[in-house]
Protein backbone atom coordinates (compact mmCIF):
# COMPACT_ATOMS: atom_id res chain seq x y z
CA UNK A 1 0.00 0.00 0.00
CA UNK A 2 0.86 3.53 -0.82
CA UNK A 3 1.08 6.83 1.38
CA UNK A 4 2.08 10.25 1.04
CA UNK A 5 4.22 11.95 3.53
CA UNK A 6 4.02 15.52 3.19
CA UNK A 7 6.82 17.18 4.83
CA UNK A 8 6.67 20.91 6.71
CA UNK A 9 4.31 22.68 4.30
CA UNK A 10 4.22 25.46 7.12
CA UNK A 11 4.21 29.02 6.79
CA UNK A 12 6.74 29.94 8.36
CA UNK A 13 8.42 28.27 5.35
CA UNK A 14 6.09 29.62 2.44
CA UNK A 15 6.72 33.33 1.08
CA UNK A 16 6.36 36.16 3.75
CA UNK A 17 7.19 33.12 6.19
CA UNK A 18 9.97 33.26 9.00
CA UNK A 19 12.33 31.24 6.94
CA UNK A 20 10.89 31.38 3.27
CA UNK A 21 11.47 28.66 0.85
CA UNK A 22 11.79 30.61 -2.14
CA UNK A 23 8.55 29.80 -3.72
CA UNK A 24 7.84 27.86 -1.82
CA UNK A 25 4.24 27.64 -1.72
CA UNK A 26 4.07 26.21 -5.35
CA UNK A 27 4.20 22.95 -4.09
CA UNK A 28 1.02 23.28 -2.48
CA UNK A 29 -1.20 23.17 -6.11
CA UNK A 30 1.15 20.06 -6.88
CA UNK A 31 0.44 18.02 -3.37
CA UNK A 32 -3.22 18.81 -3.42
CA UNK A 33 -3.75 17.22 -7.11
CA UNK A 34 -1.76 13.91 -5.96
CA UNK A 35 -3.78 13.28 -2.96
CA UNK A 36 -6.39 11.19 -4.09
CA UNK A 37 -3.66 8.42 -5.32
CA UNK A 38 -2.60 7.59 -2.16
CA UNK A 39 -4.12 4.81 0.12
CA UNK A 40 -2.90 7.20 3.60
CA UNK A 41 -1.44 10.77 4.01
CA UNK A 42 0.74 11.76 6.74
CA UNK A 43 2.11 15.05 7.23
CA UNK A 44 5.05 16.40 9.82
CA UNK A 45 5.35 19.58 11.04
CA UNK A 46 8.21 21.85 12.80
CA UNK A 47 7.01 22.36 16.17
CA UNK A 48 9.68 23.82 17.91
CA UNK A 49 9.61 25.88 21.42
CA UNK A 50 10.67 29.08 21.93
CA UNK A 51 14.00 28.44 23.49
CA UNK A 52 15.25 25.61 21.08
CA UNK A 53 19.23 25.67 20.49
CA UNK A 54 17.87 24.67 17.04
CA UNK A 55 17.52 28.64 16.82
CA UNK A 56 21.05 29.25 17.06
CA UNK A 57 21.34 27.39 13.58
CA UNK A 58 17.92 29.28 12.04
CA UNK A 59 16.67 32.16 12.38
CA UNK A 60 13.27 31.50 14.94
CA UNK A 61 10.46 29.40 12.82
CA UNK A 62 7.85 27.10 13.52
CA UNK A 63 7.58 28.02 17.18
CA UNK A 64 4.51 25.99 18.84
CA UNK A 65 0.94 27.51 18.62
CA UNK A 66 2.35 30.33 16.06
CA UNK A 67 0.64 31.03 12.79
CA UNK A 68 3.82 30.46 11.14
CA UNK A 69 3.67 26.66 12.81
CA UNK A 70 0.46 25.81 10.81
CA UNK A 71 -0.24 24.50 7.38
CA UNK A 72 -0.11 26.86 4.56
CA UNK A 73 -3.72 27.81 4.05
CA UNK A 74 -4.52 26.19 0.92
CA UNK A 75 -2.42 22.91 1.19
CA UNK A 76 -5.85 20.83 1.45
CA UNK A 77 -5.70 18.64 5.09
CA UNK A 78 -9.00 17.31 4.87
CA UNK A 79 -7.13 13.32 3.68
CA UNK A 80 -4.39 14.11 6.43
CA UNK A 81 -5.07 11.17 8.93
CA UNK A 82 -2.26 11.87 10.86
CA UNK A 83 -0.26 14.94 11.93
CA UNK A 84 3.63 14.17 13.21
CA UNK A 85 5.19 16.53 14.99
CA UNK A 86 9.18 16.89 15.15
CA UNK A 87 11.89 19.60 17.10
CA UNK A 88 9.72 19.41 20.13
CA UNK A 89 12.45 19.47 22.16
CA UNK A 90 15.18 22.58 23.17
CA UNK A 91 17.90 20.45 22.25
CA UNK A 92 16.27 18.72 19.36
CA UNK A 93 17.06 19.95 15.55
CA UNK A 94 13.88 17.58 14.44
CA UNK A 95 14.95 17.60 10.63
CA UNK A 96 13.25 13.94 9.67
CA UNK A 97 9.81 13.15 10.20
CA UNK A 98 10.98 9.76 11.83
CA UNK A 99 12.47 11.77 14.84
CA UNK A 100 8.54 12.94 15.23
CA UNK A 101 7.60 13.05 19.55
CA UNK A 102 4.15 12.48 19.52
CA UNK A 103 3.88 8.82 17.22
CA UNK A 104 6.66 6.56 16.02
CA UNK A 105 5.62 6.93 12.01
CA UNK A 106 7.45 3.60 11.29
CA UNK A 107 5.59 1.60 13.51
CA UNK A 108 2.25 3.67 12.63
CA UNK A 109 3.12 3.32 8.55
CA UNK A 110 4.03 -0.64 8.82
CA UNK A 111 0.81 -1.03 11.27
CA UNK A 112 -1.20 0.19 8.30
CA UNK A 113 0.48 -2.04 5.88
CA UNK A 114 2.38 0.50 3.83
CA UNK A 115 5.17 -0.45 2.25
CA UNK A 116 5.91 2.73 -0.40
CA UNK A 117 6.40 5.63 0.74
CA UNK A 118 6.02 9.10 -1.24
CA UNK A 119 7.62 12.06 0.05
CA UNK A 120 6.84 15.60 -0.92
CA UNK A 121 7.47 18.98 0.51
CA UNK A 122 9.77 21.75 2.21
CA UNK A 123 12.51 21.48 1.85
CA UNK A 124 14.36 19.39 -0.36
CA UNK A 125 17.63 19.94 0.91
CA UNK A 126 16.80 19.58 4.77
CA UNK A 127 13.47 17.67 5.92
CA UNK A 128 12.31 16.02 2.82
CA UNK A 129 15.88 15.01 2.38
CA UNK A 130 16.55 13.46 6.45
CA UNK A 131 12.76 12.10 5.81
CA UNK A 132 13.49 9.91 2.70
CA UNK A 133 16.72 9.10 3.55
CA UNK A 134 15.30 7.61 7.06
CA UNK A 135 12.85 6.07 4.96
CA UNK A 136 14.52 3.76 2.51
CA UNK A 137 16.94 2.73 5.83
CA UNK A 138 13.84 1.82 7.29
CA UNK A 139 12.85 -0.45 4.36
CA UNK A 140 10.41 1.66 2.34
CA UNK A 141 10.58 2.06 -0.95
CA UNK A 142 10.12 5.75 -1.23
CA UNK A 143 10.07 8.16 -3.96
CA UNK A 144 10.49 12.26 -3.90
CA UNK A 145 8.12 13.84 -6.01
CA UNK A 146 10.58 16.25 -7.59
CA UNK A 147 7.51 18.90 -8.63
CA UNK A 148 6.39 19.03 -5.40
CA UNK A 149 9.45 19.87 -3.06
CA UNK A 150 11.47 23.00 -3.30
CA UNK A 151 15.29 23.78 -1.62
CA UNK A 152 16.28 26.38 0.62
CA UNK A 153 19.65 26.65 -1.73
CA UNK A 154 22.07 28.52 1.23
CA UNK A 155 24.29 27.49 -1.34
CA UNK A 156 23.35 27.19 -5.31
CA UNK A 157 22.73 23.43 -5.89
CA UNK A 158 22.29 22.03 -2.42
CA UNK A 159 18.71 20.85 -3.31
CA UNK A 160 20.20 19.25 -6.78
CA UNK A 161 22.68 17.54 -5.04
CA UNK A 162 20.12 16.42 -2.36
CA UNK A 163 18.48 14.63 -5.04
CA UNK A 164 21.67 13.28 -6.14
CA UNK A 165 22.13 12.15 -2.65
CA UNK A 166 19.02 10.75 -2.06
CA UNK A 167 18.69 8.70 -5.77
CA UNK A 168 22.11 7.24 -4.98
CA UNK A 169 20.44 5.69 -1.43
CA UNK A 170 17.59 4.43 -3.09
CA UNK A 171 15.15 7.11 -3.38
CA UNK A 172 13.39 7.06 -6.70
CA UNK A 173 12.93 10.63 -8.22
CA UNK A 174 9.15 10.52 -9.71
CA UNK A 175 7.16 13.82 -11.13
CA UNK A 176 3.51 14.48 -10.56
CA UNK A 177 2.47 13.38 -13.68
CA UNK A 178 4.39 10.36 -13.49
CA UNK A 179 1.94 9.18 -10.50
CA UNK A 180 -1.02 10.49 -12.02
CA UNK A 181 -0.07 8.23 -15.71
CA UNK A 182 -0.57 5.21 -12.85
CA UNK A 183 -3.82 4.74 -12.58
CA UNK A 184 -4.96 3.19 -8.89
CA UNK A 185 -6.83 -0.12 -8.61
CA UNK A 186 -10.41 0.67 -7.79
CA UNK A 187 -10.05 -0.99 -4.55
CA UNK A 188 -7.40 1.68 -3.21
CA UNK A 189 -9.95 4.77 -2.46
CA UNK A 190 -11.78 2.04 -0.02
CA UNK A 191 -9.51 1.23 1.52
CA UNK A 192 -8.03 4.79 2.12
CA UNK A 193 -11.64 5.33 3.39
CA UNK A 194 -11.47 2.31 5.64
CA UNK A 195 -8.07 3.55 6.62
CA UNK A 196 -9.16 7.04 7.71
CA UNK A 197 -12.42 6.16 9.10
CA UNK A 198 -10.36 3.89 11.85
CA UNK A 199 -8.14 6.89 12.36
CA UNK A 200 -10.90 8.62 12.77
CA UNK A 201 -13.08 6.63 15.55
CA UNK A 202 -9.96 6.01 17.81
CA UNK A 203 -9.17 9.99 18.04
CA UNK A 204 -12.88 10.42 19.14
Amino acid sequence: MRALLIVDVQNDFCPGGALAVPEGDKVVHVINRILDWFDLVVASKDWHPRDSVHFSKWPPHCVQETHGAEFHPELDTSKVVQVVVKGTGNRDDGYSAYEATNVDLEEYLKSKGIDELFVVGLATDYCVRASALDAVRRGFRTSVVIDAVAAVDILPGDGDAALKEMEQAGVRLVTSDGILCRVPEKGLQSQARNLKDEDRNKSQ
